[in-house]
């Protein structure tokens, strides 16, 4: 007898943040995408230690192993670009872990400013987590919604020179 989940053991969770960043949709991505390695330990608040295993350039294959503190634990994890399309996309995929990141950018309206979209899924969760669906969720939720924030303040902090005097 197939004993049947009311849930869906394999369907990923996932959360997404957008946000509004008042400069050039190039310069967004610069700071994202062309300068993920550099950048991305100043927004992962988490990070404990991060090391690109393939240089600073950013291309579709290239990885890092990161390890973040995660519920008074640290945790390892390889992951790698997987998908680098500039000025639109740039997305990372955990080769240790099931867990995927993108961040997606556009321009807003005729000024120069710019769409942040960050979305972060765990492909899978292990079914003795899937009752806790709910709260990994909400965490994953304000997690993305630190994450466009942290990424927007070193964004405007970086381009005006005055608040940095």
């Amino acid at each position: 007898m197939q004993i049947k989940l009311p849930f869906d053991a394999n369907k990923p969770v996932a959360a997404e943040a957008s946000i509004e960043i008042e400069q050039p949709l190039s310069e967004v991505f610069e700071f994202v995408g062309h300068g993920f390695f550099e950048n991305y330990p100043k927004w992962a608040a988490d990070l404990v230690d991060f090391e690109p295993l393939d240089g600073e350039q950013v291309f579709v294959g290239a990885k890092a192993r990161q390890i973040r503190h995660d519920s008074g634990e640290e945790v390892e994890s390889v992951f790698e670009i997987a998908e680098y399309q500039p000025l639109t996309k740039l997305a990372v995929q955990g080769l240790t872990q099931p867990y995927r990141q993108s961040y997606l950018l556009q321009p807003e309206g005729d000024r120069p400013q710019t769409r942040l979209t960050f979305r972060f899924e765990f492909l899978q969760l292990d079914i003795f987590m899937r009752p806790f669906e709910k709260l990994i969720r909400c965490a994953i939720e304000e997690g993305a919604e630190n994450t466009v924030e942290q990424i927007k303040n070193l964004i405007m902090y970086d381009s005006n020179p005055t608040a940095q005097a």
